[in-house]
């Protein structure tokens, strides 16, 4: 059951990091005129948020897809490299690339400072969360680096969830302005996955995944 579980979850991954790349595509062109940059236009020429807002929608697929290997039983215990490798490429980019610039872009998000406040905090938590899985692994606590790094990839998922919700909302024809329900879209993308996440965690996921490390 767990196995299929598995399966099910990393084929909705891998889906839905091939839908972000279809939404990423249109932004190669660094033109101020392209879907959500249309609301962005009285920040455009910040080029401190320009320069975030492209660093973060290009590295985002690649710390989704190099998350997704941290948490294969099989993986860890048998192509221990892949997993080093992967772990690697998802500490760095989110550390020091991706989340920074998650960091600048959030003080300026749509839906004034509710959203603002709440993609603060989700960049705050992302950043340490990732921190600490890091700082776990050095000191070979494995048990708290694969919690922490459970958590970290769940607020990276927040990317996945904000579409998904936003989708759903569309579908359900949800009446709320566009303000007020972009706000609820901020909060709504992290704070489930961070619940998820715990209760995985309590459930002992993570002493599963790291029985035999």
């Amino acid at each position: 059951m767990k196995k299929t579980a598995w399966i099910f979850f990393v084929i909705g991954i891998l889906y839905a990091s091939y839908l972000l790349l279809l939404l990423s595509i249109p932004y190669l062109e660094i033109s101020r005129g392209v879907d959500f940059l249309k609301t962005k236009q009285l920040i455009y020429h910040i080029k401190h948020w320009r320069y975030s807002f492209y660093i973060h929608v290009f590295s985002s697929i690649l710390i989704i897809i190099s998350g997704l290997f941290q948490f294969s039983k099989t993986i860890l215990n048998k192509y221990t490299r892949i997993h080093r490798i992967s772990g690697f490429v998802y500490l760095v980019t989110t550390l020091l690339i991706s989340g920074p610039a998650a960091l600048v872009m959030s003080f300026y998000a749509n839906g004034g400072y509710p959203a603002q406040t709440s993609f603060v905090l989700l960049s705050i938590l992302w950043l340490g969360s990732t921190f600490l899985g890091y700082y776990y692994l050095r000191k070979k606590e494995y048990e708290k680096h694969g919690k922490w790094m459970v958590r970290s990839y769940a607020l990276t998922l927040s990317a996945v969830s904000l579409r998904l919700y936003s989708y759903l909302f569309n579908v359900f024809q949800l009446t709320l302005n566009p303000v007020d329900l972009y706000i609820l879209l901020s909060w709504a993308s992290w704070i489930p996955n961070l619940l998820v996440a715990e209760i995985l965690i309590k459930r002992g996921l993570v002493n599963c995944i790291l029985s035999n490390h």
